[in-house]
């Protein structure tokens, strides 16, 4: 065939690619995310059946074996779901974490219920590590707020090794449940009013830290009226002491409840998170 024979098919070829390029891109969708009960029926004690666990599962191809269990803010009282959860799951999925938003017991259920459901969710991501796709060992938990008070007693608390967190994220946390330091709302909905001094001391979560304690990574901002910047401080105290890793950003703006970045002045710190996570190789690599 002469040259002239390969023009025909050499303008098909052009003008099939042409067409294909011209195609909008279409990223591959996450699935839907997944609610269902964690304790069995029968099982965990008073307001068990309405505790829940939103399973939010990366696109397909895109999981790295890392998960976490988040636990939203709302003093105890409430479970701040959209902002402080569910959005949360959805963002740790785009970057191939599995994500389970914990739905906990508040008031008026009291301690020691909220920390049965936090250990329990953990124990049940590591007992089904290969039906969800993770490691392991790269279970983690996370917590705003109160849920960071949850998640510093499910990292300084656990009970057995199945139940023990490999890292932790605390957003603006409440720690402590010393008066002046803590939050009141949340002390009172967990620990009754007059709280009993042997609890104050037991859930004090920077009393509790010991060189077992996963290694933390800790957020708050210097404006928080609601939780004083003390709270995180005094964790990040007790992990020096312990030996403990950890990673801690103080940001000068922003108040109460920023989420994942509702203030500019902290809207930085997913990113930095991000960074976090992959150095410590919990996203699949360190580097």
């Amino acid at each position: 065939m002469g040259a002239a024979g390969y023009a025909p098919q050499m303008n098909s070829i052009a003008f099939g690619l042409a067409a294909l390029l011209s195609l909008p891109f279409i990223p591959v969708a996450a699935p839907a995310a997944e609610t269902a009960p964690l304790w069995p029926e029968g099982e965990g004690g008073e307001g068990a059946s309405a505790v829940t666990l939103t399973l939010h599962r990366p696109a397909e191809g895109e999981a790295n074996g890392c998960a976490v269990v988040i636990c939203p803010g709302g003093g105890y009282g409430m479970c701040v779901m959209s902002y402080e959860g569910n959005e949360v799951g959805e963002w740790f999925a785009a970057r191939g974490v599995t994500a389970f938003v914990l739905k906990y017991r508040v008031a008026p259920h009291r301690h020691p219920l909220p920390g049965d459901d936090v250990r329990e969710a953990v124990r049940h991501v590591r007992a089904g590590a290969e039906g969800y796709g993770v490691d392991p060992a790269r279970i983690g938990v996370m917590g705003f707020s109160a849920g960071g008070h949850l998640a510093a007693t499910a990292a300084t608390m656990f009970e057995t090794d199945a139940q023990r967190p490999d890292f932790s994220i605390l957003a603006y946390p409440v720690i402590s449940m010393r008066e002046g330091v803590t939050h009141a709302g949340s002390r009172r909905n967990l620990l009754g009013d007059p709280a009993p001094e042997a609890l104050v001391a037991a859930l004090s979560a920077d009393e509790r830290v010991t060189p077992r304690t996963p290694p933390a990574f800790v957020f708050q901002t210097d404006g928080d009226k609601a939780v004083p910047a003390e709270n995180a401080l005094r964790y990040v105290a007790a992990l020096r002491r312990a030996g403990v890793a950890c990673e801690f950003h103080l940001f000068q703006e922003g108040g109460h409840g920023v989420g994942l970045g509702r203030h500019e002045g902290s809207a930085k710190w997913p990113g930095l998170l991000e960074d976090w996570l992959r150095r410590g190789g919990f996203l699949g690599g360190a580097g």
